[in-house]
């Protein structure tokens, strides 16, 4: 079980993209701010800074532990503040069901700080510990479970398709061998029969050689792709016209689902060209505030190595 209160560590509070993030969501005092991933708190501490000591802060996470940063954070924020627990795209579904408004939403995607610094969670690839990776730890799939169960054709979809790994057809064959004699239970177990899979060049140069396989599997367990296309929709009708909505994004996958998004939304009339006139009546609902995502300078990612791979959108409700 995870403790109820975790050490506080200044790296669990560097959020990426901040100055960024304020100034497009551009928050003013009385506003209804929602950061569905609360995390740490890092942007939501920012976030009620600018509500001047007026207006409401909603933290969404379905990880138990940010409960405790909710608790440090709602002890000095100085404004309304709510916490709610759950999958974001389920909180922001309900919320949107009852009509709640927001008028800033913030989705800082992936995994945070706080769980990949804490080796007993099993997200990462350079520290032995049990094969886990839920964000939720109630949840009933871990990352044993998949390498363990899922058939050979299956493991290769998952690699390629949320790991885009060129080498899932071998990695997965091995995992399949290995596990007929003994099941996977360590993360450190899967390493090895990582990088006996591909071929020894490929060990090198391209950052750690289960980077990909470890990102694939933490997105199969949290299903993070299928919540974040349910919640996007949902963060769009909580808002007010006028409200604004920010997704930080850390690799191409998720960033495509939201450019995409953006610009199905972004689009107004869908008649054909030799229409002389609409008559579909379709309007924009969202107008785009970054032509390209955003990405963090040199000096945020000096001192800060894990934003590097940060990419920042958002847009404005018509």
């Amino acid at each position: 079980m995870l403790p109820n209160v975790l050490p506080y560590t200044e790296a669990d509070h560097v959020p990426v993209l901040a100055d960024e993030v304020q100034e497009l969501l551009a928050v003013r005092p009385g506003e209804t701010v929602v950061d569905a991933t609360f995390g740490a708190g890092g942007h939501a501490r920012l976030l009620a800074e600018d509500l001047g000591g007026r207006g409401k802060l909603v933290a969404v996470d379905r990880d138990p532990g940010a409960k405790a940063y909710f608790d440090r954070l709602k002890a000095q924020a100085g404004v309304d503040v709510r916490f709610l627990r759950g999958d974001f795209a389920v909180v922001l579904t309900q919320l949107a069901a009852n009509e709640v408004k927001a008028d800033a939403i913030l989705l800082d995607l992936g995994i945070s700080s706080m769980q990949v610094d804490r080796p007993e969670r099993g997200f990462s690839y350079a520290t032995d510990a049990p094969l886990d990776m839920r964000m939720d730890p109630s949840s009933e799939t871990t990352a044993a479970e998949i390498v363990n169960t899922r058939d050979e054709r299956e493991l290769v979809t998952i690699f390629r398709r949320y790991g885009e790994e060129r080498f899932a057809a071998p990695i997965a064959r091995a995992i399949v061998r290995r596990r007929a004699e003994t099941p996977f239970t360590r993360t450190g177990e899967l390493v090895d029969v990582i990088k006996l899979a591909i071929p020894t060049p490929a060990r090198f140069g391209e950052g750690h050689p289960a980077k990909r396989v470890f990102q694939a599997l933490r997105i199969a367990v949290n299903d993070e792709l299928g919540q974040l296309e349910a919640a996007l929709p949902a963060a769009l009708e909580m808002l007010r016209p006028g409200g604004r909505l920010a997704v930080i994004s850390f690799h191409s996958l998720e960033d495509r689902i939201v450019k995409r998004f953006f610009a199905e939304q972004a689009k107004g009339c869908t008649c054909p060209p030799e229409f002389p006139v609409c008559v579909c009546g379709k309007e924009p609902t969202l107008r785009v505030l970054t032509r390209k995502p955003v990405r963090p300078g040199a000096r945020e990612t000096d001192a800060n190595p894990r934003a590097a791979s940060a990419r920042l959108r958002a847009a404005v409700k018509a």
